[in-house]
């Protein structure tokens, strides 16, 4: 252990270097020009605290709107990305050079240009002046030269590609050719409008990621991030395998504070790797089961790094929405990780870490029923008691349960005193006793449920949220510590009220540093935003990569998988998320509803995202497999092969999710519905986890393989075998069309069979679907979605027109097409029935291992007693 422990110090130096040239910048340097470095990015932590506060209004000061806003946002970050991070690897990092501060200030000059010029710009929309240009160039240029320093070079190579594209369009091959941009309208586009740099994708960098980074650095510099591993341990460590599963778990909870892979390993990764080799788990097996975990981190809600926050805006629903959403497939993904641990230990034979007492598995069973029924107790008296609390006081509830909330933080701070105060070590010879760790850090959960709360419950919007809760956070960050020591009776709460305002000023500095790289990846990404919306490439694409798959949604699925996993080894997962999102969702959904399978666009854009992260830990560029094997000695390339091969698991499940939306919790009518679709999904993702690392009770023979993988399909797809007998739908008589639009939900999705020509006289024939609004008579609901039908000849409906940029016409309708049939729901049996055949081939599978189990000891007995190896 102690040489585990020698070489992961050993490189405890360099993994911080990877961390900041990946994420914070590498360069720190003394004096005037690192009290400059740290005073702008405190300041721009202040900005962001003031922008999402409501004092602004309250005080009629410093009134931003959104756009003036992204530009002081970017401004910040492309300042910092010029100073913090060198030109090349062999520039200095002690000092910055005279050339990077003037880059720097030129850079921040053009990315505040709009917030600094806002009036005269808004009086001259479409003129601009030679001014206007040549801050244009020079801020595009700033920005890709900013973005291969924070970011390396390929994001700058993506945006080059498609500014290539928008003004050279006219010599491109015919099939994606277009007439070219002239500079002046290209600039105008990218810089000057919300439509490129500074348009939705830098928006959400500015009004709500900013905030919940923010709020992590924050919980981290307070201690949060080793009371998530200390708790991990105390109630994992033990068991077979334990520092493995600790790891999983640890990482799951960093992951609630950290939007960064690499981040999250090199913070957990230190502690648990060591302990996972001394338990007998292998250096590149010891780094993989980190890298999964902790790229996974991103997938956990509630705050799912910067791209969930790009969904609220690209795919149109509430923050909430995409929470609920994602959230099966991240539990599913997680169980999944710990089940593969425990193969990996069951097939080794490993064993956990000792505890001080040994408890039975009824002590143990006990003592969690009651911590669960507490808990559930205390969620309803919460939840019941804050709305008899609102019913009550009415519009003075907001005082009252602040006041409540801060009794609550001072009495959980008084019970923590009365254990003893967790370590910040990473030798762990002996594990904690879960009881006392838990308890001592339980006030680090109080922000995170404010969070939350104000998301999910209040349904404030990300940012106000995240701003109430980081609020909470700077008074726990300053107050823990001298409050702690006050009740505890030592004499330097002095010292501890300093030490609490250090830890605030190095949040809110670290805060601001961990944001210069999504700040400046999302102006990037909106250069291929501009693109799409400029040269009409999105329409392009989807004629393009349609011809490609022959109009086969697996093979584009599989296509747009690979995209992801290519781009991601060099863009941050945010870029990656944006440029393929943008290019394939519309494609997909399109594809889909041609063969007649309605699917929602927020499953495409986690698709796309759960392949985006996953390029984390692909080689051979997987930073996070780099910093993983790093610590553990291991092979990088290895370690990344392994992690992949663990993270086969999550690599499977957006594939199924968009063909079972059940897992999204789309679909879901009640709570039993749900409990009966996670249960199933849990089952299947532990069987197809058995089936892939060949151990289930035992080793698997391979018709056991086989049956494990037949029985984890079933249970996750289970209507693709009732589709065989009865298929999901049928078609209706198109004359029915308002019939069946008025008795759709709303929200209801009508799926109309239309026939028809392009403008070009190339025939049509595909399922269009509508989402149609508010309930109503059918014709008026069909007409405000921008639909108008008429007979025609023969009974037939017509399209007589379309609204302009109405539902009907994103959907694809067009004047003239004709509604052949409509295509309903079939009643059929409950596709879950097949959870039976299933269930019964799995307790065979499990009825023959165990079987096995009960006759190997005599075999191996037997064979030893014959001179032979068992």
């Amino acid at each position: 252990m102690s040489q585990d422990r020698a070489e992961a110090g050993a490189s405890s130096e360099e993994l911080q270097d990877l961390v900041a040239q990946a994420d914070t910048g590498a360069r720190t340097p003394p004096g005037t020009a690192g009290r400059v470095l740290v005073g702008i990015a405190l300041a721009w932590s202040l900005f962001q605290l003031w922008y999402a506060s409501p004092l602004p209004f309250m005080t009629g000061l410093f009134i931003l709107n959104d756009t003036e806003a992204r530009s002081i946002h970017l401004a910040f970050a492309v300042f910092l990305a010029f100073t913090a991070f060198p030109a090349f690897k062999h520039s200095p990092r002690r000092t910055v050079p005279p050339l990077d501060w003037l880059l720097a200030a030129a850079a921040a000059a053009c990315a505040a240009y709009i917030w600094l010029f806002y009036d005269a710009l808004a009086r001259r929309p479409g003129l601009p002046t030679t001014a206007d240009l040549v801050v244009g160039v020079a801020g595009i240029v700033l920005l890709l030269e900013a973005t291969r320093r924070a970011l390396g070079p390929p994001l700058m190579v993506v945006a080059l590609v498609f500014l290539a594209y928008t003004f050279l369009g006219r010599w491109m091959p015919e099939v994606i050719s277009h007439q070219g941009a002239s500079l002046t309208k290209g600039v105008t586009h990218y810089w000057l409008t919300t439509e490129g740099v500074f348009g939705v994708a830098l928006g959400v960098s500015t009004g709500m990621v900013f905030l919940f980074v923010l709020f992590g650095a924050l919980l981290e510099r307070a201690g949060a991030g080793n009371y998530f591993i200390r708790v991990a341990f105390s109630l994992l460590g033990h068991m077979r395998g334990g520092p493995a599963k600790a790891a999983v778990v640890s990482s799951a909870m960093t992951g609630l504070i950290s939007g960064s892979s690499i981040a999250n390993v090199v913070t957990t990764g230190t502690f648990t790797i060591p302990l996972m080799k001394k338990v007998g788990f292998p250096a590149e097996k010891a780094g993989a089961v980190e890298v999964a975990s902790s790229t996974n981190g991103q997938l956990t809600p509630p705050v799912m790094g910067a791209a969930a926050f790009l969904m609220v805006e690209f795919v149109g629903i509430s923050y909430t929405e995409v929470i609920r959403h994602a959230l099966l497939p991240a539990l599913i993904s997680y169980i999944a990780l710990v089940y593969i641990v425990h193969l990996e230990a069951a097939k080794a034979g490993m064993q956990g870490l000792p505890r001080r007492h040994a408890r039975s598995w009824m002590q143990s069973l006990l003592s969690f029923a009651t911590v669960f029924v507490g808990l559930l107790v205390l969620a309803a008296a919460v939840y019941y008691g804050v709305g008899w609390v609102k019913d009550l006081f009415g519009d003075d509830a907001a005082p009252f349960l602040s006041v409540v909330v801060l009794a609550a933080y001072l009495a959980l701070l008084w019970y923590a005193t009365r254990f003893p105060e967790l370590e910040v070590t990473e030798d762990l010879s002996e594990l904690p006793e879960p009881g006392p760790t838990i308890k001592a850090g339980l006030y680090f959960l109080l922000p995170v449920t404010v969070l939350v709360w104000s998301l999910t419950v209040e349904r404030l919007s990300p940012g106000l949220s995240a701003f109430w809760a980081t609020l909470f956070m700077i008074a726990i960050v300053v107050t823990h510590r001298p409050l702690k020591a006050l009740i505890r009776g030592r004499g330097d709460a002095g010292a501890q009220f300093a030490g609490g305002l250090r830890d605030l000023f190095d949040g809110l500095v670290a805060g601001a540093r961990n944001m210069i790289g999504i700040g400046v990846a999302t102006a990037t990404a909106g250069i291929v935003v501009g693109t799409v919306t400029l040269t009409g490439i999105g329409l392009v694409m989807t004629e393009f990569v349609e011809f490609v798959s022959g109009g086969n949604l697996m093979l584009l699925l599989f296509f747009t998988a690979v995209i992801s996993l290519i781009l991601g080894m060099g863009l941050p997962t945010t870029a990656n998320y944006i440029v393929v999102s943008t290019l394939m969702a519309p494609v997909i959904v399109n594809v889909g509803a041609e063969a007649g399978l309605i699917v929602p666009l927020i499953a495409v854009h986690l698709f796309v995202f759960y392949f985006g992260i996953l390029a984390d830990d692909t080689p051979p560029v997987g930073l996070a497999a780099f910093a993983a094997a790093a610590i553990a000695r291991g092979d990088p390339i290895r370690t990344g092969l392994q992690g992949f091969m663990y993270d086969i698991r999550t690599a499977i499940l957006p594939f199924l999710f968009i063909f079972n939306t059940e897992l999204l919790l789309i679909g879901v009518t009640s709570v039993w519905h749900a409990v009966l679709v996670f249960a199933a999904a849990v089952v299947a993702m532990l069987t197809f986890a058995a089936a892939t690392q060949g151990w289930f009770l035992t080793r698997t023979r391979w018709w056991e393989v086989v049956a494990l993988l037949l029985v984890a399909f079933t249970l996750f797809r289970p209507g693709f075998w009732m589709d065989m007998i009865v298929p999901q739908y049928e078609t209706v008589a198109g004359s029915r069309v308002f019939d069946v639009a008025g008795s759709l939900p709303e929200r209801g999705r009508l799926r109309l069979h239309v026939t028809g020509e392009t403008i070009e006289g190339d025939p049509v024939d595909k399922v269009a679907v509508l989402t149609l609004g508010p309930p109503g008579p059918g014709r008026e609901r069909l007409e405000r979605a921008g639909l108008f039908l008429e007979d025609g000849e023969g009974g037939a409906v017509v399209v007589d027109r379309i609204g302009f940029g109405s539902p009907a016409e994103g959907a694809g309708f067009d004047f003239d097409y004709v509604v052949q049939g409509i295509v309903v729901e079939a009643e059929r049996p409950p596709k879950h029935l097949f959870y039976i055949p299933a269930l019964l081939l799995l307790g065979i599978v499990v009825w023959a291992q165990r079987r096995r189990l009960r006759d190997e000891p005599v075999a191996g007995a037997g064979m030893a007693a014959r001179g032979g190896t068992p």
